[in-house]
């Protein structure tokens, strides 16, 4: 609940500090003494817009502070936990205008936009103005009350969850077949290219090794004769380096035992005979090997070919990067195949969250349409209690496409004189008819729904009497389970108070500014009778004023 409303520096209001309470708090005052200046300053920490007009002295700033009480519930905990905002046992929002136009808005002193304190009031206050009724035209605003007089919060929470998932599951198979699609447009092209690839079958490193082969092929004579040369040089069986060596050596080691040094030439030159040994035969083996078939160089030839024109193609530089490229093409191949089971799963799980969602659907729907002719009866005699007796409203429920709220469309029809023509509210009902059937329509679901402070400035414009009354019977009844706030002009609303409030105008500083005070029981009297007979009491006077207050 509202446990307390400071204003400061607004309008003609210099401070004000205003202790509410649980039950139906009335407030009261003569025309202009600023009871819709204070509504005004409340609209504020509510998320309502303003400017620097608004300041009563523009050398400092415009506060309006709201302190609430009670236990929150889990929609404003997760709030709390979304926004990083320490909770409490009390929670304050708090709102500063500048002079020079800017506005800073704060909860539990942690600043937030305007969007965000706008979150935190929703869940706090239902600020009921009497133009503020056009939403009862809005067919979002007719479904949740259709709902919440069906009991119905379990289903729709169920619904909601469901038809997310129905969402974000066609979602999630429209974009594969957007992908698929797209993926389709470069697939022939990349089939070709990966079977082309596929087809020549290169392993790493092969066009390398190719280019070398072919060099080798291309000079296969000039290699063999070097190479045959130089074996036989080395150790041939005409006389050869080896054969010199050898000799060369056996005179070495006939002296070697004479000296040191000998036996290390000796020894240095058997390393050399082994190696000239090593290279002749290391010579005669690559000799051996060196192919000279010019219908193998042909062939090595046209299968580098290939390879060249694969590497041109495809704008790289070997073997190694034209192989990547080989995989990243089958990949895209198998990406676009891959699709096709994607999208199989995706239908399937597509299909199980419509199924879902069409069943909650159908709950939803035929709640509605067993509650609908209990609203309208009920509706209809709450009506006839606050001055409208030949008003009546027609709830239809239709079938339409699947929507965030159902598969229904739920519209609100009225007669406002008995005439059996009922036409859309929106369309037919006057402000005055609107605010007293949105009055009954909250009255019927307050206590079905978890609402919050209930605020009403001004409804009962146009009514007086017996429907007045009613109207104050009411928000009485509403005040036992939800607080009540309500801006009146009419004594029998103000009879039903548990907390009158008095707004007035003082002098104060050289300029008149709007006081607020709560008024003790004769005080009430008082100002019941005032509004019933003038500001000239008579003893019959506050005599109905005491009678009007202790009525049931």
């Amino acid at each position: 609940m509202l446990s307390r409303l400071q204003v400061s520096n607004y309008a003609i209001i210099h401070e004000l500090d205003i202790a509410f309470d649980k039950g139906l708090n009335i407030i009261t005052g003569e025309t202009g003494a600023g009871k819709s200046i204070l509504a005004g300053a409340l609209g504020l920490i509510l998320g309502d817009r303003a400017d620097s007009s608004v300041l009563l002295d523009t050398s400092r700033k415009c506060v309006v502070e709201g302190v609430f009480t009670e236990a929150f519930d889990a929609n404003l905990d997760a709030l709390f936990t979304e926004l990083d905002i320490e909770s409490g046992q009390e929670l304050i929002l708090r709102r500063e205008i500048s002079a020079n136009g800017k506005s800073r808005a704060f909860v539990n002193d942690t600043p937030v936009n305007l969007s965000q304190l706008q979150k935190f009031a929703a869940r706090l206050v239902d600020l009921h103005r009497q133009f503020d009724a056009l939403e009862l035209g809005e067919d979002q605003f007719q479904m949740e009350v259709l709902d919440a007089l069906a009991g119905q919060s379990g289903p729709r929470q169920r619904y909601a969850v469901a038809y997310a998932s129905f969402t974000r599951s066609r979602q999630v198979l429209s974009g594969l077949q957007d992908l698929k699609a797209e993926a389709l447009k470069a697939y022939d092209y990349q089939q070709f290219l990966l079977a082309e690839l596929e087809d020549a079958s290169f392993r790493e490193g092969e066009i390398e090794e190719l280019e070398n082969e072919l060099r080798l092929l291309s000079h296969a004579e000039q290699v063999n004769t070097s190479l045959v040369r130089t074996a036989g040089l080395l150790h041939g069986d005409e006389p050869s380096m080896a054969r010199e060596i050898r000799s060369v050596l056996q005179s070495l080691e006939a002296v070697a035992g004479f000296s040191p040094e000998i036996q290390s030439l000796a020894d240095r030159l058997r390393s050399v005979q082994i190696e000239v040994k090593d290279i002749a035969a290391e010579a005669s083996r690559i000799c051996a090997s060196v192919n000279m078939d010019p219908k193998r160089r042909d062939a090595v030839h046209e299968r580098l070919d290939t390879g060249n024109k694969l590497l041109r193609k495809h704008q790289v530089a070997n073997t190694s990067e034209l192989l990547k490229i080989q995989e990243g093409l089958r990949a895209q191949v198998g990406r676009v195949l891959d699709l096709d089971g994607d999208m199989e799963k995706a239908g399937r799980e597509l299909r199980r969250h419509e199924a879902e969602a069409d069943e909650w659907a159908s709950v939803l729907a035929a709640g509605r349409r067993k509650v609908a002719p209990v609203l309208e009866k009920r509706i209809g005699e709450l009506l006839s209690r606050v001055g409208m007796p030949n008003a009546r409203l027609k709830v239809e429920v239709s079938e339409s496409g699947k929507g965030p709220a159902g598969i229904d469309k739920v519209e609100f029809l009225f007669d406002a004189n008995n005439s059996n023509r009922f036409d859309p509210l929106r369309k037919v009902a006057s402000g005055g008819e609107l605010s007293r059937l949105l009055l009954c329509v909250k009255t019927l679901v307050a206590g079905s729904v978890q609402m919050p402070v209930l605020i009403f400035d001004e409804i009962d414009t146009g009514i007086s009497g017996e429907a007045a009354r009613q109207v104050g019977i009411l928000m009485k009844d509403m005040g036992r389970e939800h607080q009540v706030i309500a801006i009146t002009h009419q004594p029998q609303i103000a009879a039903k108070a548990d907390q009158h409030f008095f707004v007035f105008k003082k002098e104060l500083n050289g300029g008149i500014r709007t006081q607020v005070r709560k008024l003790d029981d004769a005080e009430r009297v008082e100002s019941i009778a005032r509004m019933m007979a003038g500001e000239k009491l008579s003893h019959a006077a506050l005599q109905s004023a005491r009678e009007l207050i202790s009525s049931k």
